[in-house]
């Protein structure tokens, strides 16, 4: 009632008890700080014109090759929305909207899944009131997201999620984890609330563990039987593509958007006609992951890494060293350090003999992640 109080001025006609509950736990019950939350909030909506973006709707061009969809409703009547990350193609999809029109389509698929949850919590009660989510990580290309635009977006997306989307969140399960998924989890739920981490459970590619625990909280007739549910489009494809957008990538002739310009991370080099750059980078600990992300201008060039032999200084390629065309998009990858050993990153031009190129890269080694604590 001290909430509702004081923040009378700003409520709408939807803003019930249940409502305003969401904002009291998500601040632990303190009323001064869920009032800051709420009207900033609210701020941001104004800023995003947020209520207005229902009668936008989403490009047709990027609407196929966005994964995600309504499979249906769990055992107390809350939606269930599955992600398939094998088909997010975020370097496409930012080469033909940008990251404001992504953060609007964001704002727009939660908003309705929201208005779906109400109206199913006046069929099933409040319980029904949340989302339910699956994040299927099968396939899951961690390269993608070491490009800084793609990385500023998640954490850009995750930030707008816990300051004006609190307590939504159900259950949520993210099945099919690859070891070098967590190096990104790490770093994701440095941004998340500590309930809604709670809510979370993650499993590795062990199909009988998740499809157990799945199952618990959804039906099988509300559930795709790739995830073992009895759900499949009417040809008998499991996925149940006819609801799950699968995404995929996106074609390079669908690209307007200018991405390519070098930010301030990157080290810019001039790779002389006929000769070739080489530096040595330290991996110090096992399980170590050596990230780099480059762009040449004008014309492609030669890349790739070597590793040391710690006993006799021998050099072998772990990268082959070859030719690549990241004068047209960024070249981006990383490895799995096994052992504690020194890499060696070249640039090669010894091919060309009238051009010079210039390079701009950021070659990084990110400490290991421990993947027992967080992978069930």
């Amino acid at each position: 009632m001290q909430f509702r109080r004081s923040v009378q001025d700003i409520l709408q006609p939807q803003h019930d008890d249940y409502f305003l509950l969401r904002w009291l736990r998500a601040r632990k019950w303190d009323s001064t700080a869920a009032e800051k939350m709420l009207r900033d909030s609210l701020e941001w909506r104004k800023r995003w014109d947020a209520d207005n973006l229902d009668k936008s709707e989403i490009p047709e061009k990027i609407k196929p090759y966005l994964p995600y969809g309504l499979s249906g409703f769990d055992k107390d009547g809350a939606p269930v929305i599955i992600v398939t990350f094998v088909g997010m193609d975020m370097y496409g999809a930012l080469h033909v909207i940008t990251q404001k029109d992504f953060v609007k389509i964001m704002i727009k698929l939660l908003d309705d899944y929201l208005n779906l949850a109400r109206e199913q919590s006046k069929k099933h009660g409040q319980i029904a009131n949340q989302l339910t989510v699956i994040f299927d990580m099968e396939g899951f290309n961690l390269k993608q997201y070491l490009w800084k635009p793609a990385g500023e977006l998640v954490i850009t997306l995750i930030q707008m999620y816990e300051e004006n989307y609190p307590e939504i969140l159900k259950m949520c399960f993210i099945i099919n984890v690859p070891r070098v998924f967590a190096f990104a989890f790490t770093i994701i739920k440095r941004f998340i609330d500590d309930y809604t981490l709670s809510k979370i459970q993650i499993y590795k590619a062990e199909p009988l563990k998740w499809k157990a625990a799945i199952l618990k909280i959804i039906p099988k007739d509300q559930l795709p039987a790739h995830y073992g549910g009895t759900l499949t489009d009417p040809d008998g494809n499991p996925r149940y593509t006819s609801k799950i957008c699968q995404g995929g990538k996106i074609p390079k002739e669908m690209y307007i958007n200018n991405m390519d310009k070098p930010n301030e991370d990157y080290t810019t080099v001039v790779v002389r006609k006929g000769g070739k750059l080489e530096f040595d980078i330290s991996a110090p600990e096992v399980g170590s992951i050596l990230s780099w992300e480059f762009r040449s201008e004008g014309h492609d060039i030669k890349f790739g890494i070597l590793k040391k032999d710690v006993t006799n200084g021998k050099k072998t390629e772990v990268i082959p060293i070859r030719r690549v065309a990241s004068h047209q998009s960024d070249e981006i990858g990383l490895l799995t350090c096994e052992t504690p050993t020194t890499y060696s990153v070249v640039f090669d031009n010894t091919y060309s003999i009238l051009r010079n190129k210039k390079v701009h890269y950021a070659v990084r080694i990110l400490p290991p992640a421990s993947v027992a604590s967080i992978v069930k």
